[in-house]
């Protein structure tokens, strides 16, 4: 396969991880499409409320598995109700603005979705606990999923027909599915782990099921300690991280992806606001936990959004070190903001996905420096 068709993109393309502030779908669309014309995305606006979030959406998307807003949560019930209802309009409201924006739109699209294993450690059954700490239970909604999934990528195609569909599987809960770090429902315990190769098999199949489909299926976890080995075996053929929590422990792993033609969706850019405090103009901290250093030694906090350079430093870092040529750099890597920008004010989000796309500018035009 040559270097032009190996990947659903363009070169020095950028795009957004998923959410979005606000809860104008219209307005929201129309800023992506304007801010990320090569790459756009279908955006959540979780601050509508319950059931326009990541995994409101998702359990809105499941067959015959009602499920319905508790205190602590998204919980099992036996017949659906407003909360489903409402999810339902949130998620057609986004389709039709999609629509209205993208109707005629020839090019790489991408679409969110809560994956399986966050889905499982998210809902509760009804005693409470959650849905991974039961095998049976994440089996059943692991079968909903994977068919309210495709029912959603038919869905995307009948209104963009021209798009090359890029669905992206969330999974910021897998890491903790894995070391069996989840409290149960009294938080005096711990869910088990769940076994590697069993997460393995679930997203396997929804890979496969997702390929069939001509769609491109991609995996995102923006938490430390992503399994990127675990995720390219299932079928993933693009993978969305943070980059500043790339360590070099994950050199390998990141390099035997690239060499079996994996995509790589790269965080750069902080997903919420400044503090009050930093100087102007002032660097914004990541997502949850994306302060940490990152591969150039700094905080994310001490870079700023204002020189694309230096916003995509840990990215050519990283390259350099895994000693691919400087050319594939900008086919291979699509540059985006570290998280979801539903924390940040609308001010940074516009400004968030301008520094993704100026930085992906600089990993086509210096990849070398």
């Amino acid at each position: 396969m040559s270097q032009q068709q190996r990947y659903p993109w363009s070169a020095a393309s950028a795009t957004g991880v998923g959410s979005w502030p606000g809860e104008e779908p219209d307005e929201t669309m129309r800023t992506i499409v304007g801010e990320l014309p090569d790459l756009p995305h279908l955006p959540e606006l979780p601050a509508r409320g319950a059931g326009a979030d990541m995994i409101g959406r998702a359990a809105g998307l499941l067959v015959d598995l009602p499920v319905e807003v508790q205190p602590t949560g998204w919980r099992v019930v036996d017949t659906p109700g407003r909360d489903l209802a409402r999810a339902g309009s949130f998620l057609s409201y986004d389709l039709d603005a999609l629509t209205e924006h993208l109707h005629a739109y020839e090019g790489p699209l991408k679409i969110q979705l809560a994956g399986p294993w966050t889905l499982a450690a998210s809902i509760e059954l009804r005693n409470g606990q959650r849905v991974v700490s039961d095998p049976g239970a994440h089996r059943d909604l692991a079968e909903s999923h994977l068919e309210g999934a495709l029912a959603h990528i038919a869905d995307v195609r009948g209104r963009v027909p021209g798009a090359q569909l890029i669905v992206q599987i969330d999974e910021p809960s897998l890491p903790s599915v894995l070391l069996g770090s989840l409290p149960t429902a009294s938080g005096l315990g711990l869910v088990p782990a769940v076994d590697r190769i069993q997460v393995e098999a679930v997203l396997r199949t929804l890979f496969a099921a997702i390929a069939e489909t001509g769609a491109v299926p991609a995996a995102h976890c923006c938490a430390a300690g992503v399994p990127i080995d675990l995720l390219r075996r299932s079928g993933a053929r693009a993978l969305s991280v943070n980059a500043l929590l790339l360590e070099r422990a994950h050199d390998e792993m990141v390099g035997t992806a690239v060499e079996d033609g994996l995509g790589l969706l790269l965080g750069t850019v902080p997903a919420t606001d400044p503090p009050a405090s930093a100087p102007a103009p002032g660097p914004a901290r990541g997502s949850a936990g994306s302060s940490l250093g990152g591969p150039s030694g700094r905080p994310a906090a001490d870079r700023g959004m204002s020189d694309p350079a230096t916003i995509v430093d840990p990215v050519r870092e990283l390259w350099n070190r895994l000693g691919f040529s400087p050319d594939l750099l900008s086919r291979a890597v699509v540059n985006t903001p570290t998280c979801g920008l539903a924390g940040a004010s609308p001010r940074h989000a516009r400004a968030a996905l301008k520094a993704a796309r100026d930085g992906a500018r600089v990993l086509r035009d210096e990849p070398r420096k």
